[in-house]
């Protein structure tokens, strides 16, 4: 089975022209946040601009979109009116995205369900926007569970799913926690063509599949258990989804760089690594 290696890189960064222009490496929307949970779109945000794109927007809850909006003065943040995620909030969704793509056209994607909630009124809202949306997106965390009431709402477009075993098991009823890493990736390539996806399932050995080729990143360590670490990773698939790169391409290099990120800070603090350490280490990854 092939491994992802440094060389992925090397199709992601290469000289930009001279004559380059804002959003010609991408507008990533970011949905998440909420009562709890405010930093995770923070996170995504800010390790998809350490990764090249040239901007980031997060649409969350008011208490989240506030906080989030203190963070960093790179970050544009966009209340919406109420504490959680809901269909009221549908419209306002899809017109920011087809805005997104009036100014960057077809550099745009959308990342969703990094601390969004589970409750039934926002797993609804997902839902919704799911069959409504056609931007490219990276479906993450929270919003993996309202994907699995209709896999096949984002068949049609370029799409990412980034799911830890568990959340597997809840998009396709299959547990493979632990198989053997053949049998896993197997299963991982099968459920990756039903659903005209690519997976990227999350893991001490990561597993990329888009139903027709798999591969597997053996990068990472064990003190990127702390949370926060898989947003970094959402926000990285979707600044290389926002760039213009195939859903394929761009969940084997956001594996790699996370990963090698997360070595990288590992080895200066150990456990006292956290996912701000991950994101700053993310520049020195991509250096090629």
């Amino acid at each position: 089975m092939n491994k992802i290696t440094k060389d992925i890189l090397k199709q992601i960064y290469v000289p930009r022209p001279t004559n380059s222009h804002k959003y010609d490496f991408g507008l990533l929307l970011i949905i998440g946040g909420g009562e709890f949970y405010t930093g995770s779109p923070a996170l995504s945000a800010m390790a998809s601009f350490r990764a090249g794109v040239d901007m980031a927007q997060v649409l969350a809850p008011k208490r989240a979109a506030d906080i989030i909006a203190s963070f960093s003065p790179n970050i544009a943040a966009f209340p919406l009116k109420g504490d959680w995620l809901d269909k009221e909030d549908i419209p306002v969704l899809i017109s920011r995205a087809i805005a997104a793509k009036s100014v960057a056209s077809d550099k745009t994607a959308v990342v969703i369900g990094g601390g969004v909630g589970r409750s039934e009124e926002t797993q609804d809202a997902i839902g919704q926007f799911l069959e409504e949306n056609d931007s490219k997106i990276v479906v993450d965390a929270d919003a993996i569970y309202a994907l699995a009431k209709n896999p096949l709402s984002i068949k049609d477009n370029p799409a990412i799913i980034t799911p830890n075993s568990h959340e597997f098991f809840i998009l396709t009823g299959k547990k493979v926690a632990d198989l053997p890493i053949e049998e896993k990736a197997k299963i991982v390539q099968e459920e990756a063509l039903k659903i005209n996806s690519t997976i990227l399932l999350k893991g001490f050995v990561d597993i990329v599949s888009d139903g027709k080729e798999t591969v597997i990143d053996e990068t990472g360590t064990p003190y990127m258990t702390v949370g926060g670490t898989g947003d970094t990773l959402a926000g990285i698939c979707g600044a290389f989804l926002a760039m213009g790169f195939s859903p394929f391409l761009s969940a084997q290099a956001a594996s790699f760089i996370n990963g090698k990120a997360g070595e990288l800070a590992s080895k200066k603090l150990g456990p006292s690594m956290l996912a701000t350490d991950l994101i700053d280490e993310i520049s020195n990854v991509i250096k090629v």
